[in-house]
């Protein structure tokens, strides 16, 4: 028997050898898989964070850049932000008495002269839990102190300025904002058969978002048919007047001064609708003559059932100019000319002026400036559609 040679190998640890061979390479091309595998999912899992993390912060600064703040107020967290205010009073110290807080404001322009009318005024609308904001055009404010209510309502004082001017100024939308409904009258009404809280009962119940109370037409200066009260009508939104070529008004009229259109004298607005009028009271324009006839746009809806006027509860309208005062003129001295119209050395003569003249030319000289800045402003604004595009009919009414 011949025995082994230590040169040759055996068969089986051959075969082990070569398997171990082949299993390093096989190995080492897993591991290398394994390894980029990993490096690729560790890749994706990182792009897919970023990924989320991306949408996270692109989703939040969409919702922030998303968030309708006032100007001013970007640098406070929103919760802090105070958008509105009210005319409620506060006491100095303490918690009010009780929360009987108004939801209506009633505004007036008030002379000393009209003491005893605003007087019946105030009362009635205090009565009713209502806020009441007098603005003193003559600037006298301390004869008021004698009634007993002076200390109870708000008081603003500008000389020889409208209710339009202090409306402008002092009710801003915001500011008004807790209040159903804006009463902006004038002083001379008498209001003996009118009971504030049924009317804001029947508007609410009509839907009217403006409105004013109806004229008694046996003691009232009534100058638009439409104000007349109706015996017969809770409330009323048109006019009838024969006229020939459509310039009388009927069941079909549906622009002033047919219908969706009150006078100026006795106006409620509800909240929505006097923000909209605010923003269309042009602040020089302090007469405000122009403005009844676009109110329509401001009415929240179809102007021709939206606006009306109100019979159930009616007022008398006296008709007392107060604002350039009639009785008042004054000397202005002019200068001189001779008859080649050259200025001379003559004594001065003097031109006597009524007031009440100079205040109504002023207000047809704004109505023409009013005219002119809205037709230029439906030329030039490309986005706005006129909802109503028959033209306004130039009734006497």
């Amino acid at each position: 028997m011949k025995s082994p040679s230590l040169g040759s190998i055996p068969k089986d640890q051959k075969y082990r050898r070569s398997s171990v061979c082949n299993f390093f390479p096989t190995a080492s091309l897993f591991c290398i898989v394994l390894l980029l595998g990993g490096i690729i999912i560790i890749k994706h899992g990182k792009e897919k964070v970023l990924k989320l993390n991306f949408e996270e912060n692109f989703q939040s600064s969409f919702t922030c850049e998303g968030q309708c703040r006032p100007p001013g107020s970007e640098p406070l967290p929103q919760g802090i932000v105070a958008r509105t205010s009210d005319l409620e009073r506060r006491p100095l110290w303490g918690l009010p008495k009780e929360d009987n807080s108004s939801k209506n404001l009633f505004s007036v322009a008030v002379g000393i002269k009209q003491k005893k009318t605003v007087d019946k005024l105030v009362k009635k609308f205090l009565s009713a839990n209502f806020v009441v904001m007098l603005f003193h055009y003559d600037g006298n404010l301390d004869q008021w102190k004698d009634f007993e209510w002076s200390n109870t309502v708000i008081h603003v004082s500008a000389v020889n300025q409208t209710k339009w001017w202090f409306a402008k100024r002092f009710l801003h939308p915001d500011i008004v904002a807790e209040y159903d409904y804006v009463f902006l009258w004038d002083e001379d009404l008498g209001v003996e058969n009118f009971n504030p809280k049924r009317y804001v009962s029947i508007v609410k119940k009509e839907r009217l978002e403006i409105s004013q109370p109806a004229l008694d037409t046996n003691k009232s200066e009534v100058h638009h048919q439409i104000t007349a009260r109706g015996r017969r009508t809770i409330v009323h939104r048109r006019t009838y007047k024969p006229g020939d070529n459509g310039t009388g008004c009927d069941y079909n009229s549906s622009a002033p001064p047919c219908t969706g259109w009150i006078e100026m004298m006795a106006p409620v607005f509800s909240r929505a609708a006097w923000r909209c009028v605010w923003y269309m009271i042009q602040n020089d324009l302090i007469h405000a003559w122009g403005l009844d006839m676009q109110l329509g746009y401001c009415a929240q809806g179809d102007r021709t059932k939206t606006i009306g006027v109100v019979d159930a509860e009616y007022i008398v309208h006296y008709g007392i100019p107060t604002l350039g005062d009639p009785k008042k003129k004054t000397r202005i001295a002019t200068k001189p000319k001779n008859l080649n119209g050259l200025e001379t050395h003559a004594s001065p003569p003097f031109k006597l002026v009524n007031y009440r003249v100079e205040v109504r030319r002023q207000s047809y000289r704004e109505y023409k400036v009013f005219k002119k800045r809205w037709t230029k402003a439906v030329e030039e604004d490309e986005c706005w559609s006129d909802p109503y595009p028959e033209p306004i009919k130039d009734i006497a009414m």
